[in-house]
């Protein structure tokens, strides 16, 4: 197997980068089909979340990938724009980097359940597009044991956490007390549907949701006896709110530093959130010019994640050694299948041999009954297979301790010349 993964997340890159790489979720698939047909991938995965854009690829051998041209092309983006933002990770680290990042690990905010699904369904797309065999299939299903391993024996996950409870928890601080608050919530995806949870949990007192497609913001507005508004009319009801969360996949600014302006004197004076948890994002930095305008952005919630790193420290090295554990197993997995074309050419050299020998002898053998020649077939059989064994073994050994030279050199000694050998070895 050779792995590559190249991203930014969230450590590495600000969020005005981040949007710049971010991929809606109807755009993944395509955008899946095209790093597959970039020269030198033979299988390919891509995760956008709001947090993190990455790209995972098995290489093929002739002909390496240039991930760094692809994100370039793909993204028309110049070299230095991205380039001090990158991270890369190969082989046994990249695999590391998977595991962590599904086991919530390398999340803003440590153990929230989410990243999970997103794997996840990033998967199922790559899969639908064929960009999904048997590198990344064995590897990413291993990556969900592990996550499920790190969710089932540690307390990471006790409490429900998310960048939305995050989100409600800054509004929480900001205000005191959410009782009496009316909060309006843009976008009906998941990210809102938590929102909205643990608003209520807080006190908020009415929720009024926006959506493009009505249907879904009924259905939520529904379950937590709110309103649903129309999309359309957004700039109308949003100033009867204190608190805008906005989560949407818009590809413009939902909310612009004028329109900010707009609501502001409407609510005459009184001051508005905006908890903007979308990237790209849904408010325009400079609404948090205008005043009384406050807008914090998904990189906002970093120093409230923070605190909740500092809560779980003691479940996330429980699940570290979770991790490198998994990590092991996956490596000494991947080594014994190392040793498979080998055993395969000895096996099928031996085979051939064997033949050879039984149609030598196929004159002298001719009085035998099908019964005696039977027997006689089979005991060579029993003959090679035993002979074999200890050389057999001595090869998924060596495959486990990671010696590829002398499983290189028994491919090369078995699976070189086979017909001339056996020809040299008739001449004999």
């Amino acid at each position: 197997m050779s792995l590559i993964l190249l991203g930014v997340n969230h450590t590495t890159a600000p969020v005005e980068v981040r949007e710049r790489l971010a991929i809606p979720a109807d755009g993944l698939a395509d955008a899946t089909r095209s790093l597959l047909q970039h020269p030198g991938v033979r299988e390919g995965l891509i995760l956008s979340t709001c947090n993190r854009v990455e790209f995972v690829a098995e290489e093929d051998d002739a002909n390496l990938p240039d991930l760094r041209k692809f994100l370039r092309e793909y993204f028309s983006l110049q070299a230095s724009a991205i380039e001090p933002h990158l991270y890369e990770f190969r082989e046994r680290d990249a695999v590391r980097h998977l595991f962590r990042v599904a086991s919530s690990l390398d999340s803003m905010v440590v153990g929230e359940p989410q990243i999970l699904g997103q794997v996840k369904e990033s998967y199922s797309v790559a899969r639908e597009v064929g960009a999904v065999s048997k590198s990344l299939e064995r590897l990413l299903q291993s990556a969900f044991t592990t996550a499920k391993k790190v969710r089932t024996e540690t307390e990471i996950g006790s409490s429900s956490v998310s960048i939305a409870s995050v989100a409600v928890d800054l509004a929480h601080r900001i205000f005191g007390s959410l009782e009496g608050r009316q909060v309006l919530l843009v976008g009906a995806g998941k990210m809102s549907l938590l929102a909205a949870r643990h608003l209520m949990q807080q006190g908020a007192t009415q929720i009024l949701v926006a959506n493009r497609t009505p249907e879904r913001a009924q259905q939520l507005a529904a379950e937590f006896h709110g309103l649903a508004v129309p999309f359309a009319d957004l700039q109308e009801h949003a100033p009867k709110a204190d608190i805008i969360i906005t989560s949407t996949g818009a590809l413009g600014y939902v909310f612009t530093r004028a329109q900010a302006q707009a609501i502001l004197h409407r609510r005459k004076g009184k001051p508005i959130f905006f908890i903007d948890i979308a990237v790209p994002r849904d408010v325009e930095p400079a609404a948090n010019e205008v005043d009384g305008a406050f807008v914090y952005s998904i990189d906002d919630l970093q120093q409230v994640a923070s605190a909740n790193m500092v809560q779980r420290s003691a479940e996330a090295a429980a699940a570290e050694k979770i991790v490198s554990r998994e990590v092991d197993r996956f490596q000494l997995r991947l080594q014994s299948l190392d040793a498979v074309p080998a055993i395969v050419a000895v096996q099928e050299f031996a085979e051939q041999m064997r033949q050879a020998e039984l149609e030598r002898a196929r004159g002298r053998l001719a009085s035998l009954s099908a019964e005696q020649a039977a027997a006689v077939d089979a005991l060579t059989k029993s003959l090679v297979n035993k002979f074999l064994h200890r050389p057999m073994q001595g090869m998924r050994e060596a495959a486990r301790a990671g010696d590829g030279v002398a499983l290189d050199t028994m491919r090369r000694v078995f699976s070189r010349g086979n017909e001339e050998s056996l020809r040299n070895d008739e001449e004999i």
